[in-house]
């Protein structure tokens, strides 16, 4: 149950966007004393802000949409119908700065002005005692191809501009430098698609967000420890400097305080206090993949062993340019730690450890007081939606929204079109805390 894992689609949005913004610098790095250019280089940059930001929020809705077709809790639903609120304005007013006042997006406006409320009016019912009927369902599912659409548009659009098919110029900008050999679309052009309707947006009739808290808190390993000088934190560095001698590069203050050294293409970031490794990371880059998921994981298991790291269990892992990212959570008398998380990165041409990544750990690992659950995991498996078919259960310990733990039951289930749907429910009492979808695919197995 990864939280900060990094999509596939929105790593490759990274890049893409990165190389655009590449491309548009050096292009008006060659006439930086024009006017005429640094304009055109703030529209640019100012579109390619709001592409990137309607495509993430569209993503986010999307997936919110998903998890509310097989949620079973009043408080879920509530929670979602924030979420579908607050992402559905941030698109609606990307989607507003863009320059496609041409084209009719009377639905792609509608569905973002209508689903935090829909989804609010929802939750208010179920609040006050009412269910939702097979109708409300089935809107939701309705919302949520919908949404889909809108997403996979998006993406196109993203691949179009990577590609240079399309151009982030202004429209007026664009047609004003055509010349006879033509010149690329502009980003108006990739919007048609939002123009078009298929008749799938339903009729409404209704009235009227894991988090980044992790590094707020005080690392709970390194509490009393006593600190180590910097002539032992440079021993400590060079036993992952790959046989480089280590240099000080600078010292980290905040919540965690620690040594930062150089060796090479690696930076490596040994605490002060107690003198855990906090992160190392590798500039390398991996043009080839000879080894497997399964390869790299081992690889990554007997680092950590080699650290005196143990009672942990791989969860979840991405694969980014030839590098397996591998989420660790530990575990306790068989109680899965998703709190307690370590990530180690593995270059996938020689099986070299290129990252690793060891604050979550630090910040929340101590031995437990677990209580008993209240019900039991069959029991648990009960109360997830209709919409799901559970799988398997098991125990773990989640974040919540502010800085606390939730005792649960992890429910795999299966959706109705054979999606991996996770449900967390209170173990004490039974409550929907958390839905996630599991992605499984040649990127790896992450969550959103």
């Amino acid at each position: 149950m990864s939280n900060v894992t990094m999509s596939k689609r929105a790593f490759a949005r990274i890049i893409t966007f990165s190389l655009a913004i590449i491309i548009t610098l050096s292009v008006f790095a060659i006439n930086g004393s024009s006017r005429a250019a640094k304009a055109e280089r703030a529209v640019e940059n100012s579109y390619m802000h709001a592409v990137e930001e309607l495509s993430l929020n569209l993503d986010n809705i999307k997936n919110n949409l998903q998890k509310g077709m097989y949620t079973n809790s009043i408080s879920m639903l509530s929670d979602l119908s924030e979420k579908l609120s607050s992402d559905a304005a941030t698109a609606k007013s990307s989607l507003a700065s863009l320059p496609v006042d041409e084209l009719d997006l009377t639905d792609a406006y509608r569905f973002l002005s209508q689903v935090g409320n829909y989804s609010k009016s929802l939750a208010d019912k179920c609040a006050k005692g009412g269910s939702l009927t097979e109708e409300e369902r089935s809107n939701i599912t309705k919302l949520y191809a919908y949404a889909q659409e809108l997403s996979g548009n998006m993406w196109k659009i993203e691949q179009r501009i990577g590609s240079g098919e399309l151009s982030l110029s202004d429209a007026e900008y664009a047609s004003a430098k055509l010349d006879s050999t033509g010149a690329p679309a502009t980003v108006t052009d990739g919007f048609t698609d939002f123009a078009v309707s298929d008749n799938s947006y339903p009729t409404l009739i209704y009235d009227g967000p894991y988090s980044d808290h992790i590094m707020e808190k005080e690392p709970l390993m390194l509490k009393n420890m006593k600190k180590v000088d910097l002539s032992e934190a440079t021993r400590l560095a060079k036993k992952l400097s790959g046989g480089i001698e280590p240099d000080l590069l600078t010292e980290e203050d905040g919540k965690m305080p620690s040594y930062v050294f150089s060796a090479g293409s690696r930076t490596i970031a040994v605490t002060k206090a107690g003198g855990y490794y906090s992160y190392m990371l590798s500039s390398r880059d991996v043009n080839r993949q000879n080894i497997t998921s399964k390869e790299a994981m081992s690889r990554a298991e007997e680092l950590l062993s080699d650290l005196d790291i143990n009672s942990i269990e791989d969860s979840y892992y991405e694969i980014r340019n030839g590098i397996c990212i591998i989420n660790f959570a530990a575990v306790q008398n068989g109680v899965t730690l998703y709190t307690d998380l370590i990530k180690v990165g593995v270059a996938l041409d020689n099986g070299e450890i290129l990252s690793f990544d060891m604050r979550g750990y630090l910040t929340n690992h101590v031995i437990r007081s677990l209580p008993e659950p209240k019900i039991s995991g069959e029991h648990a498996m009960t109360l997830v939606s209709g919409n799901l078919d559970p799988v398997s259960y098991r125990l773990c310990v989640i974040p919540s929204s502010g800085q606390n733990e939730i005792f649960c039951y992890e429910v795999r289930c299966t959706g109705k079109d054979g999606e991996n749907i996770l449900v967390y429910l209170n173990a004490e009492t039974g409550r929907e805390e958390q839905i996630l979808i599991l992605k499984i695919g040649s990127g790896g197995v992450l969550t959103v």
